[in-house]
């Protein structure tokens, strides 16, 4: 079969999706010049996703890793060292770490913040002219994850702008090597200002506790003999410097953007689709339902670099995935499967099984998930109530981002006050 080469400007999904569809479970693809197996198929992607055959660990089980990191404009997504990237015991031990901000308790107390920082956004479009049309992907979309992160980080409201820029960077799958490094280098730089300044300030915040992780094993590795100390990779409690600079950069990217695009997605599903939100104020769905839906049809992350096979694997169709070969999850293309959902491209708030792996799947789910799910919930619940005349502005052009990662839009011209259905 012939290699399918993606799309890193995103233009066409909706043709991408069908032609992954069409080629079977899994099929050869080509990532901006790297080779892997994407995976669209929802069954299998859910097998392979919680398979431990499967590794997210570049630097013990990608046989295409050397070459690739020093070239590939995607290398930031592969090359850090965090929970992201980890497999086994280094796995467990960095997600513990993190897994501590995003308890039931910790999300649940953080509501009446949400719906405190939705309200001032709301108050803010409130103040729009008459007749003018707001961009809610740069009014509400983008700055309310933001600032959640912000509080659950500790961010000084000075960094705030600069990480979303480098964020956006390293979702834009159109830079340059030269100017993916270069975003890279700005954002580690940004990331080391964090760090020093909760180095000499601590906090209530997830910043300064990733800083205590970190500082208390390098003082129990200096206590040690060396016949006492670990190896890195170990699985031993603590963190390594530069664990702590990628785990701050997965908490900031993966928090913010795909939040994003969760609440882009539900207000564009929304606008578009005029029955179903008649469905939601009439009381035949929940917002819960517009979430889900959502989710699943518009999964906020395309495509997910990358997994590795740690062994042969063989694959539905006579497909075998070698050791070493990198998996490509396809979470946009699974969402609107045919085998597991009738009328995939449908937006149906009331459909039954809305069930979806935008969140991932297995040890790798999402941490932030119940933290993403409320803050959709809240702007999308909020946004509908406050102004219910809402329509997209006249000629609005909903083009996607520029990635084959993000999947949303560069922006959601809106009319605040519409004439009423």
């Amino acid at each position: 079969m012939d290699r399918l080469v993606l799309d890193p400007t995103g233009r066409d999904r909706d043709a991408e999706t069908a032609e992954l569809h069409a080629r079977g479970p899994a099929t050869p693809v080509d990532i901006l010049g790297v080779k892997a197996w994407a995976v669209a198929d929802p069954d299998l992607l859910e097998e392979l996703l919680k398979d431990p055959r499967v590794s997210k660990d570049p630097h013990r089980h990608w046989a295409g890793f050397p070459e690739v990191v020093s070239a590939w404009p995607l290398a930031l997504w592969v090359n850090v060292r965090s929970m992201f990237t980890a497999y086994g015991a280094d796995h467990r031990r960095l997600r513990r770490l993190v897994g501590t901000a995003f308890t039931a308790r910790r999300i649940n107390a953080l509501a009446g913040r949400v719906e405190e920082l939705t309200d001032a956004l709301l108050d803010e479009l409130a103040a729009t002219p008459p007749g003018a049309p707001v961009d809610l992907r740069e009014r509400l979309a983008y700055p309310l994850p933001i600032r959640v992160i912000a509080q659950l980080l500790g961010l000084p409201g000075e960094l705030v702008d600069r990480f979303r820029a480098h964020v956006d960077g390293a979702f834009d799958t159109t830079l340059t090597t030269e100017e993916s490094e270069a975003n890279a280098v700005a954002f580690y730089g940004m990331l080391g200002e964090l760090i020093a300044a909760k180095r000499r300030e601590p906090g209530d915040d997830l910043t300064s506790a990733l800083i205590d992780a970190c500082d208390g094993a390098a003082g129990s590795e200096a206590g040690r003999d060396d016949a006492g100390s670990a190896e890195a990779g170990s699985g031993e409690a603590g963190l390594s410097e530069q664990e702590l600079l990628d785990t701050l950069l997965l908490v900031v990217s993966a928090g913010y953007e795909t939040t994003v695009n969760l609440i882009d997605n539900g207000i564009a599903d929304l606008l578009t689709h005029p029955d179903q939100l008649a469905l939601v104020r009439g009381g035949k769905a929940g917002w819960d339902d517009v979430v889900e839906e959502a989710l699943r049809r518009d999964a906020p992350v395309a495509h997910l670099p990358l997994r590795y096979a740690v062994e042969d694997i063989a694959l539905p169709g006579g497909v075998t995935v070698r050791r070493g070969e990198a998996i490509l999850a396809s979470y946009a293309a699974a969402g609107r499967h045919p085998s597991r959902h009738q009328d995939g491209d449908a937006f149906d708030v009331t459909r039954v099984d809305k069930d979806h792996l935008a969140f991932g799947h297995g040890v790798h789910f999402c941490l932030g998930a119940p933290l993403a799910r409320l803050e959709g919930r809240t702007a999308l619940s909020r946004l509908f109530e406050r102004f219910p005349d809402l329509v997209l502005a006249p000629g609005a052009d909903l083009r996607p981002v520029e990635s084959l990662i993000s999947n949303g839009h560069r922006t959601l011209p809106v009319l605040l006050h519409g004439p009423r259905p």
